[in-house]
């Protein structure tokens, strides 16, 4: 289905009015809407994309609590709550990190608070989510290379075999992918994981994209630190998620021989040097 024709549907089959482009991702396209009086964002979602499905589901399942709300979805569009203030990295470009930080913190505490179902099919467990990671760990093996892949997916898997505490995760939460709104800092665009909850912190520290901040060593920790004392969680497993999934982000970059790509990998690799030495 083109765009046009998807967005003429939903706007009939929603009772949806007065659309205006937001962003074309990746994924998806985004549309401001009015809905009942109100401004909602609908996203119509690129054929065969799953990653937006488990997003849909695990918005549904935090049911607004610290994330946007999702108000109506199908296979192939979802209607959100409009989380219309600033983004949270804005917060940080003022020089207020450590206050971001802890509304991350705040965020994070909310998500989590949620009734866990027993059963969380149609959400990613996470160490498939670790795949790639472990797969060039296993090619670099074989070549008898002792890469920082290796040491990343050994570290990993250590985490997995002593993973505790399982929550419903964003999978996703950085300062880019948290605004203000009416009722507070809401989260949206999740992954929809399920995993041990130390692991939603390692977005936060790889980011944002500010170079002096997130490559600075004791910003590194200190941001490790206030997130273990607002979350009340061990300081040493954030850190060793961290690591292990900036080896996991720079593993996805490396089949792509673009030059953003070669920088993603550069990035990630330098948050892991960063770390690798306060490991336990």
């Amino acid at each position: 289905m083109d765009d046009p024709h998807q967005l003429a549907t939903y706007l009939h089959a929603w009772n949806l009015a007065e659309p205006q482009l937001l962003d074309h991702t990746a994924t998806s396209s985004l549309y401001t809407v009015s809905h009942g009086g109100e401004t909602c964002v609908l996203k119509l979602l690129n054929a065969q994309e799953t990653d937006e499905q488990r997003g849909a589901l695990a918005l549904h399942l935090f049911q607004g609590n610290g994330a946007v709300r999702l108000l109506r979805a199908d296979a192939h569009a979802q209607l959100l709550e409009y989380a219309a203030g600033a983004e949270l990295v804005t917060l940080v470009e003022s020089g207020a990190d450590a206050e971001a930080t802890c509304i991350i913190a705040e965020v994070i505490t909310r998500l989590h608070a949620v009734p866990q179902p027993l059963a969380m099919s149609g959400l990613m467990p996470l160490d498939r989510w670790f795949a790639a990671l472990f797969r060039q760990a296993a090619t670099d093996k074989k070549a008898g290379i002792a890469s920082i892949y290796v040491r990343g997916a050994a570290r990993a898997t250590q985490l997995f075999a002593d993973s505790h505490e399982q929550r419903i995760l964003h999978g996703d939460i950085h300062h880019r992918n948290i605004r203000n709104s009416a009722r507070g800092w809401l989260a949206f665009d999740p992954k929809g994981l399920v995993g041990e909850r130390a692991y939603e912190c390692a977005n936060t520290l790889c980011n944002p994209v500010i170079p002096q901040l997130v490559h600075n060593e004791q910003r590194l920790l200190s941001t490790a630190t206030i997130l273990a004392d607002r979350l009340t969680l061990d300081r040493s497993r954030i850190l060793a998620w961290t690591y292990a999934y900036a080896c996991l982000n720079a593993s996805w970059w490396l089949a792509n021989d673009s030059v953003q790509a070669v920088k993603f990998v550069d990035w990630s690799l330098a948050i892991a040097q960063r770390i690798e030495p306060h490991l336990d």
